[in-house]
């Protein structure tokens, strides 16, 4: 019991601390994507602080977990991940999106480590991903693969050839993680080209689908650290678009607002 309300309070503390340097980042670039980047930090803060296997000091450890941040133009959560794990140090936060950053708009894994695969591109993660599990599956590794795609990417016909072949070859090793925030750029996902019934078509797929609340770290740890079963696993996390800050929440054009001074003042103040 200790020992997970140690995790619980770690996955808390780094959260916040990504969206809090995330948000400077972005303030300071006067680019990026933090809307996104917010519905999405209680996920990738839980695989790597409470599920994830791996060592910033060998990225490359064959044993290591993968996971490929599918929705790629969320940097500043990946980048604020990797580099609370340890992967590079601090000042490179400073750099984003700069002349000659390493940390540019979309990750690059020639040039970050820890980036299992240069996304961006919609629809690429997963099947990327897919492959990942084949190799796995065909090596007899025990690693796992997680993938987290955002939920207006769904409508990229990639990721259901992808979900096919995946659920045909009982990778069951591999998980996706779906970020739920029913808004993309413009409008919302279902005004755009609807995804409901989500759950079901994912079922219907062939995988064991799972819903969570996208920011309960405690659900999301159980669920993304559970035993694999005998098929790929898909988790469809509800989650609010630019959680944490009030003027910023379930705000389409959020997707990729820039904050001016004082609301970026306001943003630091609530984020505590």
């Amino acid at each position: 019991m200790t020992d997970r309300s140690n995790t619980l309070a770690t996955i808390r503390d780094n959260a916040l601390w990504m969206r809090r340097r995330s948000f400077e980042m972005v303030h300071r670039a006067r680019l990026g994507h933090p809307g996104g980047d917010f519905s999405a930090t209680d996920i990738v803060a839980t695989l790597f602080f409470g599920v994830l296997r791996y060592d910033p000091k060998q990225p490359d450890k064959p044993d290591r977990d993968r996971f490929v941040m599918s929705k790629g133009h969320a940097t500043g959560v990946i980048y604020t991940a990797l580099c609370r794990a340890g992967y590079f140090p601090e000042d490179w936060l400073e750099t984003y999106m700069g002349p000659d950053s390493r940390l540019s708009g979309h990750p690059n894994r020639l040039y970050v480590p820890g980036v299992e695969a240069n996304t961006g591109p919609l629809g690429h993660g997963l099947p990327i991903a897919t492959g990942i599990a084949i190799a796995g599956q065909i090596d007899g590794a025990d690693y796992r693969t997680f993938v987290l795609t955002g939920d207006g990417e769904l409508q990229e016909g990639s990721n259901w050839e992808a979900a096919m072949t995946a659920a045909h070859r009982r990778l069951s090793r591999l998980t996706v993680i779906v970020d739920r925030n029913r808004l993309q750029q413009g409008q919302g996902t279902e005004e755009t080209s609807a995804l409901d019934p989500l759950p079901e078509k994912w079922r219907a797929f062939g995988w064991d689908t799972v819903e969570v609340d996208g920011h309960d770290h405690a659900e999301l740890a159980r669920v993304l650290g559970a035993e694999p079963t005998d098929r790929p696993r898909c988790v469809i996390a509800n989650t609010v678009k630019g959680k944490g800050v009030s003027f910023m929440e379930n705000q389409a054009n959020w997707h990729h607002g820039v904050p001016d001074d004082d609301q970026f003042a306001q943003a630091m103040e609530e984020l505590v």
